[in-house]
């Protein structure tokens, strides 16, 4: 893998997927809807530009019916591996799940953390970062 490139896919290795490195964005998140995907803890995601990213392999996505403007989740029908997240506000880019990435180290840290309103009592806040109420702009 080379520097400018984030390769990364699932837990079983059917679904794969390469994007341009540089980032729209880094960020963990602790929305409630994200306590679900990972089993109670923040998320941590890279927003990479939609036209650099290429799947290889077909994911499953779910769309909550109820929610307005509901996000995509993307993930592996075979073994359940979270990948990506498609917004409808945010055609730009795609939101990968660092924990697919083959090196998640390329990650390098989050440059902010949306939703702490939703964090639970066991969660541990940043205090390097800047801490979002809601997602930045929604505030």
């Amino acid at each position: 893998m080379s520097d400018d490139r984030i390769e990364g896919g699932c837990y079983c290795g059917r679904v794969r997927y390469r994007a341009a490195a540089q980032p729209l964005m880094k960020a963990e998140c602790y929305c409630r809807q994200c306590q679900y995907v990972t089993g109670g803890g923040p998320v941590l995601i890279m927003a990479v530009p939609s036209e650099s990213f290429e799947l290889h392999g077909q994911t499953k996505g779910f769309t909550h019916p109820d929610w307005p403007n509901a996000v995509t989740r993307e993930f592996c029908p075979n073994c359940g591996t979270h990948l990506l997240t498609r917004a409808p506000g945010f055609p730009q880019g795609v939101i990968l799940k660092v924990g697919g990435f083959d090196d998640p180290g390329q990650f390098g840290g989050a440059d902010f953390a949306a939703w702490a309103c939703d964090a639970q009592p066991f969660h541990r806040l940043p205090t390097d970062i800047p801490v979002h109420q809601k997602w930045p702009g929604m505030e």
